[in-house]
């Protein structure tokens, strides 16, 4: 492809070289550079793509796409631009043909919400016939083929990628998390989403490697809602009119407040034998009763959310009643039968805020006992557990402290500061480091009528313990715990 196609919708400067050159590969990892590549030298929080520029351009590299300085041989065509990232989001967009303008795609982004969201929607659109693509925290899914995802929002390359291979796969649709890091880092730049989604907000992913305050989280989520042509938005979230600042889309609101366009109305709590869930009356932009095998306030959000997508494809009442009652998602309010006396399940709630909007849910369906098994993840801001510390000792009658994701800190001393914010309740707890054997003290002391959480891990099969990622999923921590227990 000739470097001027893949340039078109930049704005940059050809600092050496010739733009009529002819680019046989797009790479950003130098270790993928070879013969006629266009190597986009991007800035990572680790590494800089701009201190390998003359290994690139000896490995035969004939274009480098720069926001900084670099110094290469004259033959090598120097293309400079405001931001990389950008660049190469533009960049891959146009060497996969642009083929989010063959596909319907659907983005959401917001604290919680969506990855069930994500698959309500996909579970939704193919009951009704449609060929669903989707990204995500957990995975993506091209077709037959699943790929896990090692970020919720791939770099802008992956997203092109993967948008192509759904087409050639004969997606109509994609459905997509959409981070706040991703559209900070410009990952879903280069197209326009048909329908962009906002479910809530709340700080977190603040600190380190993240976002620098609340405002910045607030102003990156925003973003999307510049490159939608529909935004879809929670009514109920007391900062919408912040995150929508500048918006240049189309809305439309969904929420239990009178203004939304689609309401839930008459909400009324279901219990089942291993199911807890939740029913309601849909009003507004359609009108019929829902019911959901997922619990709380927060299900009713997330199924409201999918039936206002769905609305913008025509989909059945009938079809999107069935599909939202038989849609379950890995690691979100996911029941794993262990006993007939207590239910357990795993979750993701990963922060303060989707832990108690977890535990409160799951004290109106009146546990007996409510228990709550968590750690936190290392190198990751201490405020996460001081307030999920608290959070659990508040309201659960049982925490187990335990470890997620140490990465490089010392599990105890992410313990530590968990009980501190504990200490500020009066609730009672247990510390167990090792979380199989936390697992295992849960189910053995599980009494009649108790819902125990497993909260944190969800969808994970890893624990991340020095930079390296051991295998790790709770599924078959219990299937292991139930044998040895036999």
């Amino acid at each position: 492809m000739r470097l001027t196609e893949l340039l078109q919708n930049l704005e940059y400067i050809c600092v050496q070289g010739s733009l009529d050159t002819e680019v046989r590969s797009v790479v950003f990892n130098s270790r993928k550079a070879d013969k006629d590549s266009l190597f986009i030298c991007i800035k990572g929080a680790v590494s800089d793509g701009h201190k390998y520029a003359e290994d690139v351009a000896a490995k035969g590299a004939s274009v480098l796409v720069v926001q900084d300085h670099v110094a290469v041989q004259e033959h090598v065509t120097v293309i400079k631009v405001p931001d990389s990232r950008y660049a190469m989001a533009c960049i891959s967009a146009a060497w996969f043909g642009h083929p989010a303008e063959k596909l319907k795609v659907i983005g959401i982004t917001g604290t919680k919400g969506k990855t069930t969201t994500t698959y309500l929607v996909k579970s939704i659109l193919e009951n009704a016939g449609h060929k669903v693509g989707l990204i995500g925290t957990i995975e993506a899914i091209i077709g037959d083929k699943v790929i896990p995802a090692a970020n919720t929002t791939p770099e802008s390359y992956v997203v092109q990628q993967y948008f192509a291979e759904m087409v050639e796969a004969g997606c109509d649709s994609v459905v997509m998390e959409v981070s706040s890091q991703g559209l900070m880092l410009h990952r879903t730049a280069g197209f326009l989403f048909d329908l962009g989604i906002f479910t809530n907000i709340e700080p977190d992913h603040i600190g380190p490697n993240e976002h620098k305050d609340f405002e910045d989280y607030m102003h990156c989520k925003g973003m999307l809602f510049k490159q939608c042509r529909v935004g879809i938005v929670n009514a109920d979230d007391e900062h919408l009119e912040k995150v929508l600042e500048g918006h240049t889309c189309s809305l439309e609101t969904f929420g239990f407040s009178e203004k939304a366009d689609l309401r839930a109305k008459d909400l009324h709590l279901v219990t089942g034998r291993g199911t807890l869930g939740i029913a309601y009356q849909a009003e507004g932009l359609m009108n019929f009763p829902v019911e959901i095998d997922l619990p709380g306030k927060f299900s009713v959000y997330n199924s409201l959310t999918a039936i206002a997508i769905c609305r913008h494809f025509g989909v059945s009442v009938e079809n999107i009643q069935k599909a939202l009652k038989a849609a379950k998602v890995k690691g979100r309010i996911e029941m794993v039968k262990v006993s007939d006396d207590f239910t357990l399940m795993i979750d993701y709630a990963h922060n303060a805020m989707s832990l108690e909007s977890l535990l409160t849910t799951l004290r109106e369906y009146e546990p007996a006992r409510l228990v709550c098994l968590f750690g936190c993840g290392g190198n990751r801001s201490k405020l996460r557990r001081y307030e999920m510390g608290e959070v659990s000792g508040r309201l659960a009658d049982l925490t187990i402290i335990t470890s997620d994701n140490p990465r490089d800190e010392e599990p105890q001393a992410i313990i530590d500061d968990i009980k501190i914010g504990i200490s500020k309740t009066a609730g009672h707890y247990v510390e167990i480091a090792d979380r199989k054997e936390a697992i295992a003290y849960a189910i053995r002391h599980g009494q009649p009528g108790d819902i125990i959480v497993l909260a944190g891990k969800g969808h994970e099969d890893y624990q991340e313990i020095k930079g390296k990622k051991y295998p790790m999923d709770e599924r078959d921590l219990i299937r292991d715990i139930l044998a040895e227990q036999a």
